[in-house]
């Protein structure tokens, strides 16, 4: 056996019965909501690509299949290890503001008085950024790419499944509903991505599951970024057509904008980590514990460092116990976790900008000295008055989220999203893709550091999620908990669930969790919604010790538990010196891990 063999749960560990099995594959593993994007990135693993490769398939199939969570018009990040070297590399392709989007014209534009903070709306053309997920393909594929299958290899079983048709899944089908008026009403161009049907109004409506589904104009902006690189997206028709829309309601992005992002490229950024030792995970790693990595702002990676460190620190002080499998969504876990959680979206919702425009204090957020100071506002008993952000400069920072690994060890936590559903729903004429959102995470009080600004990327949601073993930077997991400020949330509990409470991949994901808050955080940094939303198959015992502790509650079930995200985990272990992937799909998606 090797050192590194996956840590099979005991008998008396297997307290949460997974409806799923963990798939495994000596190759490779492809884990996305959708089987066909998962079964796209398994077919350029089979001509020669690798992990990189097959993560860029995979994000231009779901954007056919998945396009109310993801796409073209959208951002993406990217962690991306590197086998022969342990390294992890950090891409971060999200888009700016326009040059002529300034907070004067912009508050203008909204009819905001003097004082008033106000932000702006989700389905406004206001909250539409550079798209940044174009370029980040053609940027993964050059610098991540095996070398061995070109862009338009990469995106072709996209193209064929958006020209000849697909059969919509289950979940697409209910969202795509859910945003047919939306799609009708955001632009003149809806049509693109609806099904056509004379009986329907206006000649054209949401697809339903099982019908099959063609959007032939997004097949040819795809060809076009295959042929021609980001000059197929960000100059031509794709990019004249994007303009004129946003032109033609009231925004401000222009081909300069474009173009300026296409020469920028996508920005490689180092990676920020956090090790973990605590909760007995070091004994099961033989001391030497884990080291979660994440995107470094403008994304809020660094929530799930933080409270994760909170969490390691609590325990050096003595406030909370070592955990055991019996601790498992008790009472007192949840408390704790939900209150570092708290203090750490206090700070990111305050400190986290693009770190290019107004300094973020990243390695200051995430050091001992200042997470410990932090747990210090931790009570076991009641749940902490609302959180504000700390001063770490005096101490000595709807989506889709897939993942896939190959044969030679290599794997990729890819994240990619129009932000809110469909994003503006606004789409470009002939293009077949909507505008993302992304916009409406600016804040429009000028003495907050994520407020708005000339060619600015905004505090960014989407975070891409990996993990190492800290002995000697092998490759622990890729893995990731898409939906919105659920992300990180999802990170910290899906990784304990797995470290601390020894369950294997798929229950790890399936096993229910807690949101804090449902909305978008206000001027002041605190999130609108300051609800401990909890899912469905958490004893209610403990909900209602929750809320005895001072936190407001509500038990989420059946549609509702879309609020907790839906991820994706491709683990690796060694038995025999044989490499093999672990693979596991949330249940609460129509998704698939996929073996090569």
């Amino acid at each position: 056996m090797g050192s590194n063999v996956y840590p099979h749960p005991r008998p008396e560990f297997v307290h949460f019965a997974s409806r799923r099995s963990v798939v495994h594959s000596t190759k490779a593993i492809v884990s996305s909501t959708q089987p066909l994007a998962s079964a796209a990135g398994i077919e350029i693993l089979r001509k020669g690509g690798n992990a990189a490769d097959a993560g860029v398939a995979v994000a231009a199939a779901i954007n056919v299949t998945e396009p109310f969570s993801t796409g073209i018009g959208g951002d993406m990040f990217c962690l991306y290890y590197d086998a022969k070297t342990k390294k992890v590399h950090a891409l971060n392709g999200s888009g700016r503001s326009g040059e002529k989007a300034t907070l004067e014209q912009i508050r203008k534009d909204l009819n905001l008085a003097e004082g008033e903070n106000g932000q702006i709306p989700m389905t406004s053309v206001h909250a539409v950024t550079v798209p940044g997920a174009a370029a980040g393909w053609v940027d993964v594929v050059e610098r991540f790419g095996s070398g061995k299958v070109t862009l338009e290899e990469v995106l072709e079983p996209a193209v064929e499944l958006a020209e000849k048709g697909f059969a919509v899944s289950e979940f697409s089908a209910t969202f795509w509903a859910e945003s047919e008026a939306q799609i009708k009403k955001a632009s003149p161009n809806g049509a693109e991505m609806l099904k056509k049907d004379a009986a329907a109004p206006d000649g054209c409506r949401a697809p339903k599951a099982g019908e099959v589904m063609k959007i032939p104009t997004m097949a040819n902006t795809f060809r076009l970024l295959g042929k021609h690189g980001k000059k197929g997206f960000y100059e031509g028709e794709v990019a004249e057509q994007l303009v004129k829309v946003v032109s033609d309601l009231g925004g401000h992005i222009t081909l300069d904008d474009l173009k300026h992002h296409a020469d920028t490229g996508s920005e490689p950024v180092e990676p920020i980590s956090l090790k973990y030792t605590g909760q007995g995970v070091g004994e099961a790693t033989e001391g030497h514990g884990i080291e979660l990595w994440e995107h470094p702002p403008n994304g809020q990676g660094i929530v799930a460092l933080m409270a994760l460190g909170i969490i390691q620190e609590l325990e050096k002080q003595g406030k909370i116990p070592e955990w055991s499998h019996n601790d498992h969504n008790t009472t007192e876990y949840l408390h704790a976790v939900i209150e570092a959680l708290r203090i750490a979206f206090a700070d990111a919702h305050w400190f986290v900008t693009d770190p290019n425009v107004v300094k973020v204090p990243s390695a200051e957020l995430i050091s001992p000295e200042y997470l410990a100071e932090r747990a210090k506002l931790f009570d076991p008993k009641k749940a902490v008055d609302a959180p504000i952000h700390g001063s770490p400069a005096h101490m000595q920072s709807d989506t889709v989220y897939f993942c896939a690994s190959d044969a030679d060890g290599n794997a990729i936590s890819f994240i990619n999203s129009n932000y809110g559903g469909f994003g503006t729903a606004i789409i470009p004429q002939g293009c077949g893709f909507t505008l993302q959102n992304r916009g409406s995470n600016f804040r429009l009080s000028p003495d907050h550091p994520n407020v708005l600004a000339p060619r600015k990327r905004p505090y960014h949601t989407i975070i891409p999620g990996l993990v190492t073993n800290a002995k000697d930077q092998s490759l622990h997991s890729v893995f990731g908990v898409m939906g919105g400020f659920m992300q990180p949330q999802g990170h910290v509990q899906v990784l304990l669930n797995q470290e601390v409470f020894k369950l294997h991949p798929q229950a790890a994901l399936d096993a229910p969790r807690i949101c804090i808050g449902g909305g978008m955080p206000g001027n002041d940094g605190k999130m609108t919604d300051a609800t401990i939303y909890i899912e469905e198959g958490i004893d209610k015992k403990v909900v209602e010790e929750l809320a005895a502790l001072g936190h407001s509650v509500k038990q989420l079930d059946g549609y509702g538990r879309g609020m907790f995200g839906r991820g994706q985990i491709i683990r690796q272990h060694f038995d025999d010196g044989i490499m093999v992937w672990s693979g596991a799909s949330d249940l609460r998606g129509d998704g698939a891990a996929v073996p090569l």
